[in-house]
């Protein structure tokens, strides 16, 4: 049964449909979208016609994704926007080594927010793709901005249950706080087999001018080829924080 949200405004339920949308399933009939959004159904039917009026979203058969028009302005305004510009060269790069998934990652929230990911045929298992979300935990990714996050993130993190994916998941409070001990001492984590068995995910830092952690430049990898993946990672890295900076302090 739909929730009734009294007194919401109809910009609010227009966020409720549009977050409907998961980074796993691109189209949703409407009656998904009432359901996830707790909207009835005719109001759910009459804000998906506005939106697909301005392009917000679009109709495909008898479902609905999300419209070029949304993902076009969202990237304009993205805060990462500028990130992603000085990363892409670098990842580009560092892809063209390694071979297998490249990505890069910020927080947002209590999640990893994967903002672009390069990858290619035969690369390893890997969960993650652009615009989708990992618990810190989880990933590797998601440790190195933990491991730098603010204080009561940290604490909020370590106390609340942790998702298993493997029997190698970090899931007490003992491992995470050992974890992010190692990543904040060596400058790197390698999470083998924490999401697949067969997988490692390496994680570094990219930081700003004054030192602060920025994002995580991490790559998915057979178990076999983990650390060798490390000097690259962290070259990579140091590349992309000089970019940052001089974009920074550019007149």
């Amino acid at each position: 049964m739909a929730r009734v949200h009294t007194g919401e405004s109809v910009l609010a339920r227009a966020v409720r449909i549009v977050e409907s949308f998961h980074s796993d399933d691109s189209l949703l009939t409407v009656s998904e979208i009432a359901r996830r959004s707790g909207l009835h159904l005719s109001t759910t039917s009459r804000l998906i016609d506005e939106l697909v009026g301005c392009g917000w979203l679009e109709r495909e058969n008898r479902r609905v994704r999300i419209g070029v028009r949304l993902w076009e302005v969202a990237s304009r305004a993205s805060p990462t926007l500028g990130l992603r510009e000085a990363a892409m060269p670098f990842m580009e790069d560092l892809h063209s080594v390694v071979g297998q998934h490249t990505q890069l990652g910020v927080l947002e929230g209590d999640e990893v927010l994967f903002i672009e990911r390069l990858s290619a045929p035969g690369a390893a298992v890997n969960y993650t793709r652009i615009a989708g979300r990992m618990p810190l935990h989880a990933s590797s990714s998601g440790l190195v901005l933990l491991a730098h996050g603010p204080a009561e993130l940290q604490e909020r993190i370590l106390r609340e249950p942790l998702k298993v994916f493997t029997d190698r998941t970090i899931r007490t409070e003992r491992q995470l706080r050992t974890a992010l001990a190692d990543v904040r001492k060596h400058g790197y984590i390698l999470c083998a087999g924490h999401i697949y068995p067969n997988t490692t995910g390496v994680a570094v830092p990219i930081r700003d001018p004054s030192g602060r952690v920025l994002a995580a430049l991490s790559v998915v990898v057979p178990n076999e080829m983990a650390y060798a993946q490390i000097p690259a990672l962290k070259a990579a890295a140091r590349g992309i924080s000089r970019v940052m900076a001089d974009t920074v302090h550019a007149p």
